[in-house]
């Protein structure tokens, strides 16, 4: 079920019954797009016509942050958890390995790629990991020719927002794959070399404080877009009340 969350459609669903319904579809071989909602990605499709437009269209669009937490009491959304890409991805390499579905890792930098490459096979030893690749690439096309050789069942891509969205939606039609999702930093953060916050960061819901003290320069506009992103949810609430 999708909600109106300002102007984006977002789904509402818990846990489970995603991870059910992700099972279901490939075992049945339907396409299927998943994407995450963040303050962040809420303020690119603002501006981004076509990224508002791809994740507008999305199978799913699921919450993630503290922000959509606080948007969604705003427009009376009833979210059952955040269900952020991080945390998510690896309950469905769980739901892969036990069902057989092979996947293809599209992302990251090389080292960080192979990293994350070696903990998924420590991780999830019966995983069928069909193929892989670095997010830096010259041929679009020779990347899509490379996915659809290896008879990928799940795609991973972690390009980030929004080049790995359009990515998905530009090729929807040429990819085999039956489901991909666009994992941002996931890749990043499996690999072992980038540090997710600590475990009390992520209890208090400050896990992006923790990633701005170790990367400022790189992070502070994307920080202070969260006051954007409250100013414009408010905003819309105003006008549509």
């Amino acid at each position: 079920m999708k909600k109106a969350f300002g102007n984006i459609d977002l789904t509402v669903i818990t846990e489970e019954q995603f991870l059910d319904e992700f099972e279901s579809r490939v075992h049945e071989g339907i396409k299927t797009n998943v994407f995450f909602l963040n303050a962040h990605c809420y303020n690119i499709a603002q501006t981004d016509r076509d990224y508002y437009r791809i994740i507008n269209e999305a199978d799913y669009l699921l919450n993630d942050g503290v922000g959509i937490e606080i948007g969604a009491k705003l427009f009376d959304i009833p979210l059952a958890g955040n269900l952020n890409g991080t945390d998510l991805t690896p309950k469905i390499l769980k739901r892969c390995e036990k069902n057989g579905f092979s996947v293809f890792v599209l992302g990251a930098t090389e080292t960080n790629l192979q990293s994350a490459i070696q903990h998924f096979r420590k991780d999830y030893p019966d995983l069928k990991i069909a193929g892989c690749h670095h997010g830096y690439f010259q041929s679009k096309h020779e990347i899509v020719a490379m996915i659809n050789r290896s008879h990928a069942d799940v795609l991973l891509v972690g390009m980030g927002v929004p080049l790995q969205e359009k990515f998905i939606a530009g090729f929807d039609q040429e990819l085999s794959c039956t489901a991909r999702l666009g994992v941002g930093a996931f890749i990043d953060f499996a690999s072992g070399n980038v540090p997710r916050a600590p475990y009390l960061f992520r209890k208090l819901r400050i896990e992006w404080l923790f990633r701005l003290l170790r990367e400022p320069k790189r992070l502070w506009k994307r920080n202070f877009g969260s006051l954007i992103f409250l100013c414009r949810i408010l905003r819309y609430k105003w006008k549509h009340s």
